[in-house]
């Protein structure tokens, strides 16, 4: 069985990295300033992290040229791949974070917009490099409706089939967020991550909701998720990366410990 992936997720506002609750935004005041994003991607590099994602949410060229800076900073002083999202648009956008040393990139809303940009960006880039985020808000009991714009705007579209819709157009791994959960520390949506981990045939990647060790070795065992994102928990240094996977390994999750 492959290892299971512990991932850090940093989003960053104007240079800095914020936490939010139920995707908060920074003109409703909805944002917290948690530190600078290269200093904390060394420190989970450091604690072990498998992967580390970065998403821009400024979502204005200066905050493009900031992202930049911080991916080739990032990649200058960290050994794990680098995922990077938010306000890409184009297989031109892909091109300049792969060339600042991201090693995936994630899309999201211009998915939902143009999808031709998962096989077009599959086609250019290996579909390795191309993730497709998803924002899914339950909508009734057995129903998620995917949101773009982060998460303003309903899309009419059904969580499991637009997944499984990217995955034919190329994309190489799902990033699956709740909107219900996120940053609640209530732990994840187990079902929806259930559902779209048994429909497509790459990997899953749970998002939103992690408050505890279990939360995260729930989503992986009950959820079958292939790695687990995680940022509040990390941020205010409740656990480490080594706390977590420690903890999956107890459990008898396979996860890559760091040598001692």
């Amino acid at each position: 069985m492959l290892a299971k992936r512990v991932i850090p997720c940093l989003d960053v506002h104007d240079g800095n990295v914020t936490r939010g609750v139920q995707f908060g935004r920074a003109e409703e005041g909805g944002l917290r300033n948690v530190g600078d994003p290269v200093e904390l991607a060394i420190r989970y590099n450091e604690q072990g992290a498998d992967e580390m994602v970065f998403f821009d949410i400024t979502a204005s060229a200066h905050g493009r040229a900031s992202m930049v800076s911080v991916i080739e900073r990032a990649a200058d002083q960290c050994f794990m791949p680098l995922t990077v999202g938010g306000g890409i648009r184009t297989v031109e956008d892909m091109s300049t974070m792969l060339k600042a040393g991201a090693d995936k990139i994630s899309i999201n809303s211009s998915a939902i917009q143009t999808p031709d940009l998962i096989r077009a960006g599959a086609e250019k880039f290996g579909s390795q490099c191309v993730v497709v985020s998803i924002d899914a808000k339950r909508i009734a009991p057995d129903r998620w409706e995917v949101f773009m714009r982060g998460g303003r705007q309903a899309t009419g579209l059904e969580a499991v089939a637009w997944a499984e819709k990217a995955v034919a157009l190329g994309a190489g791994e799902i990033v699956l967020n709740s909107i219900d959960a996120d940053g609640t520390k209530a732990g994840f949506d187990l079902e929806i991550t259930r559902r779209v981990s048994e429909a497509v045939g790459v990997p899953v990647v749970a998002s939103g909701g992690a408050g505890s060790l279990e939360h995260m070795a729930d989503v992986l065992i009950a959820g079958r998720a292939d790695a687990v994102l995680a940022a509040s928990i990390f941020h205010y240094q409740e656990h480490t990366v080594g706390d977590v996977k420690r903890h999956l390994a107890s459990r008898g999750i396979p996860v890559r410990l760091a040598s001692t």
